[in-house]
C-alpha cells in the first residue's frame, strides 16, 4: 500500500531544502571527516573515525527517511479547501471544558507540525478527532496528559504561519 503523506508546499520545501543540504554539506564534510581520521592509522582507538562513521550513518538515515517523505508527499493547498467542517489545514479554536480556556490549532502535515505555534499534525490524536467535526460539535479525546474534553467554537482557514519571526 502507498503511503500518502500531506503537506503544504512549504513543508515540501523544508524537506527538499534539508535534503540538499544533506547530499551537498553534510554528507561530503563527514566524508572528509572519515577520510582524515582514516590517515591517523590504527582504527581500533581512532575516536574522530568511529565519529564520523557514526554521523554518516545518521545522515544516511534521514536522507533515506527525507526520500520516503518526499516521494509520498500530497502538496495540499488549504486555502482551496472549504473549512465548514474541520480538514487539513483548517485552523480550529476549542473550548477546554474543563479549564474553560479557549485554545487554538491549525492542522498540518507531519513534518509541519509545530506544537508551539499551535501546528499540530493531522495523524495527532487530537486532530484525528477533529477531522470531520463542526462547529459546536462537542467530544473527548485521549491525549498523552489525560481525557480531555473541548467545544469547537470556530473553524476557518487562516494563512498559515510555520516559523517564529522575533
Amino acid at each position: 500500500m502507498d503511503r500518502v503523506e500531506p503537506m503544504t508546499l512549504f513543508g515540501y520545501k523544508k524537506l527538499q531544502a534539508e535534503m540538499k543540504d544533506l547530499k551537498e554539506n553534510q554528507r561530503p564534510a563527514t566524508v572528509k571527516a572519515i577520510e582524515e581520521a582514516l590517515e591517523h592509522g590504527d582504527l581500533k582507538e581512532n575516536a574522530e573515525y568511529h565519529a564520523a562513521k557514526e554521523q554518516q550513518r545518521l545522515i544516511d538515515g534521514r536522507m533515506i527517511e527525507l526520500s520516503e517523505l518526499i516521494q509520498s508527499a500530497k502538496i495540499v493547498d488549504p486555502s482551496q479547501l472549504e473549512h465548514t467542517k474541520v480538514s487539513f489545514g483548517s485552523t480550529v479554536v476549542l473550548l477546554d471544558l474543563d479549564a474553560d480556556e479557549e485554545v487554538t490549532y491549525t492542522i498540518v502535515g507531519g513534518c509541519e507540525s509545530n506544537p508551539e505555534l499551535g501546528l499540530i499534525s493531522f495523524s495527532s490524536p487530537l486532530a484525528k478527532q477533529l477531522l470531520g467535526r463542526e462547529e459546536g460539535d462537542d467530544f473527548k479525546v485521549k491525549l498523552p496528559s489525560g481525557t480531555k474534553e473541548y467545544e469547537i467554537v470556530e473553524v476557518k482557514y487562516q494563512e498559515i504561519v510555520f516559523e517564529c519571526h522575533d
